[in-house]
């Protein structure tokens, strides 16, 4: 089977060696080797506890495992790429030893990153900034032939909550992923799936706009991730802080799927996995 070969149009996509099954929607893992991400920092900088998490996530029925090296919470700075390698690097290479056929995600805006991530191990490449902050991720994301995930931001995570300003979310958001979309397939990067970016450049308002038109997004063609899970679309209008967040997480899961979600990114994979079976026995009738 050609390695290039794109195939969302039957719900599959290539991620290295393994093939992503899209016809049953997919729940993303969460992993973050970081010290300071906003729900679970610090939790699993260490590789026992990476691991134990791994192996936890993936007997819950997480379809990918995606790996952070940076946090990219409001008001976070990007750290430098030699940090962000002896974070990523080594919990990659032990996930794949431990896991050999686990289907990895590097979550990067650095391009020797998700060059040696690829290496590692990893088969696809979760890119907050859409290639903004290093072109050169778009032409590994070309030369490896691994999915790219397109996310769209308003500004950068040092300042994208300052002010937040749109005409309309739905159509800007809309029209950059279709543009940007166009633009790297005439470069060659076959393997696009597009996020809509909740929580990165956008209000509480901004947000369940977005929500609530998901089904808009399918025009473009491409699978279509969100990553809703425990944020401050969640926080700020139950009042509640991320440990408190799971039951509006879930709730919102569901309508995203309902809308059209291909990819759940989550912290929680065994609702994420049980909302999915829910959603899907409704849409069949039972």
């Amino acid at each position: 089977m050609d390695k290039t070969t794109y195939f969302y149009p039957n719900k599959m996509l290539r991620m290295g060696n393994e093939i992503l099954d899209l016809s049953t929607p997919a729940i993303m893992g969460i992993l973050n080797v970081t010290p300071d991400s906003f729900y679970d920092g610090g939790n699993y900088a260490q590789i026992d506890a990476m691991l134990m998490q791994t192996e936890r996530m993936l007997k819950q029925g997480a379809d990918i495992i995606d790996i952070g090296g940076m946090s990219t919470r409001p008001g976070a700075a990007i750290v430098t790429v030699q940090e962000e390698l002896n974070r990523v690097i080594p919990a990659i290479e032990a996930i794949k030893t431990h896991f050999p056929t686990a289907k990895l995600s590097v979550d990067t805006v650095h391009a020797i990153v998700a060059e040696n991530a690829i290496a590692a191990g990893a088969g696809m490449i979760n890119d907050v900034s859409a290639g903004n902050l290093d072109t050169a991720i778009i032409d590994i994301a070309i030369s490896k032939s691994v999915p790219y995930v397109l996310m769209h931001m308003q500004g950068t995570p040092q300042n994208m909550q300052f002010a937040p300003s749109y005409q309309n979310v739905t159509i800007e958001v809309f029209d950059f992923l279709l543009h940007t979309t166009k633009t790297l397939e005439a470069k060659g990067l076959n393997q696009i799936i597009i996020d809509p970016g909740f929580g990165f450049g956008k209000t509480l308002a901004h947000n369940y706009s977005l929500a609530a038109n998901l089904e808009q997004f399918k025009i473009i063609g491409k699978p279509i991730l969100v990553g809703i899970s425990r944020k401050s679309m969640i926080c700020k209008l139950l009042k509640v802080n991320p440990e408190h967040a799971l039951n509006g997480s879930t709730a919102l899961h569901a309508l995203l799927l309902l809308k059209g979600a291909d990819i759940l990114r989550v912290h929680d994979v065994k609702e994420a996995v049980e909302v999915r079976e829910v959603v899907k026995a409704l849409q069949a009738g039972l």
